[in-house]
């Protein structure tokens, strides 16, 4: 089965399926849309917000627009993944899909555990949208958008009739992480060098830096950067602060280095965001 990719024009829609012996994201990855994870095959470990949990063949993980998130291998590599990104004014034209996708829409993410009846459900509506990428017929676009909505709310009534509690860490050291995580996104403008987390949290540099790096998928000053940057694009498509305040405010001290950090987390310069900002 060949890796297949789609993405419309306006980057609000976005399909990819694909089988592989290894895959780590190579950025910090945070976006405008809805995602939807779903793990076809295999056992990954799923960095969201600020803990780690261990996901299974038949999972879904869907994650609200800009939470941080990151997939690494588990201990079994092989994996199948099938991910759809959507921007939540493709639910419907409306607003009618607030109350079906409630759930979801109140939540920074939703982990839903596979079951036979849920994975048939999913399995059939997945394979739709994958054939209708691949063969590209009239209105194919369309056709694999209202799919994905079926998804989400398909996903949303299993969780609304369970209320699954989320996994657990994969380790205590993971638990010890998640709390130096939930620092750093409370405290993003303030100084945060590795030593200094070292030292208020009594573990080694050296440690820390290791098991930030094992329980998340991204280096201590990669992660720092990536909230901080998350944030400045929010600023920048919700405020009208001037950039160099922006980039005070999240805690550079230099507006070059953050022109630098700001282009290569997001692919793009500051002002992108300004020219597309939503009021």
């Amino acid at each position: 089965m060949h890796d297949l990719y789609f993405e419309n024009g306006e980057a609000t829609f976005l399909v990819s399926h694909r089988k592989a012996l290894r895959h780590h994201m190579p950025a910090s990855h945070f976006h405008s849309t809805y995602e939807i994870y779903y793990l076809m095959a295999g056992k990954r470990e799923f960095f969201i917000q600020d803990r780690t949990i261990t996901i299974h063949e038949g999972d879904v993980v869907i994650i609200a627009p800009n939470i941080l998130h990151r997939t690494t291998n588990a201990e079994q590599p092989m994996h199948e993944r099938f991910i759809i990104n959507m921007h939540e004014r493709l639910f419907s034209s409306d607003g009618a899909h607030k109350e079906a996708l409630r759930p979801l829409l109140e939540k920074d993410y939703l982990v839903l555990s596979g079951s036979l009846r849920n994975r048939l459900s999913l399995d059939m509506l997945a394979g739709t949208i994958i054939q209708e990428m691949k063969e590209r017929g009239s209105g194919f676009e369309l056709l694999a958008r209202s799919l994905a909505v079926q998804l989400l709310i398909a996903c949303c009534r299993h969780y609304r009739q369970h209320e699954e509690e989320l996994p657990l860490s994969p380790s205590p050291m993971h638990d010890r992480i998640s709390e130096i995580v939930r620092h750093i996104n409370d405290r993003y403008q303030e100084e945060l060098s590795l030593s200094l987390m070292a030292d208020q949290f009594y573990i080694s540099p050296y440690y820390l830096s290791r098991s930030f790096k094992e329980a998340t998928g991204f280096a201590f000053v990669e992660y720092v950067n990536s909230v901080r940057i998350k944030e400045a694009k929010k600023l920048l498509e919700l405020s009208s602060l001037k950039v160099n305040a922006i980039a005070r405010k999240v805690g550079f001290g230099s507006v070059t280095h953050f022109g630098r950090v700001f282009k290569e987390v997001t692919g793009h310069a500051p002002l992108y965001y300004r020219r597309n900002r939503v009021f």
